[in-house]
C-alpha cells in the first residue's frame, strides 16, 4: 500500500472512532428526518383506514406510524414523502389502486 492510501485509510478510520464517540467529524452527515405520517395523512383529508387501504398497509401499521411506536422505512418511507410533496397529485395517482 502506497502512503498516500495508508493516510486516507488512517483518517478514515480516526474519523469512525471520533464518529462512534460523538464527536464531531470532518465527514459529510446526511440527516433524513422521520416523516410526520399523521400530518402527512390529515393533508389528504382522508381516514386511517382509507388512507392504510390506498397505500397499502394495514391500519394497525398506519397508527402505529402515527403514534411513532414505528417508522416508516424503505419504499413507504419514500411513499410519505411523495404524498408530503404533494398531497392530491399522490392520491389521485394512488387511486388507481384501489379497488
Amino acid at each position: 500500500m502506497d502512503e498516500q492510501s495508508f493516510n486516507e485509510l488512517l483518517d478514515s478510520v480516526t474519523g469512525m472512532c471520533r464518529h462512534m464517540r460523538g464527536k464531531e467529524t470532518s465527514g459529510r452527515a446526511t440527516i433524513i428526518e422521520d416523516p410526520d405520517v399523521k400530518a402527512i395523512r390529515e393533508t389528504t383529508r382522508l381516514s386511517q383506514s382509507r388512507f392504510a387501504l390506498m397505500i397499502g398497509v394495514k391500519v394497525k401499521t398506519l397508527q402505529n406510524w402515527e403514534q411513532k411506536r414505528v417508522r416508516p422505512t424503505g419504499p413507504a418511507r419514500a411513499l410519505m414523502q411523495i404524498v408530503a410533496a404533494d398531497p392530491q397529485v399522490a392520491i389521485r395517482a394512488l387511486q388507481g389502486h384501489v379497488a
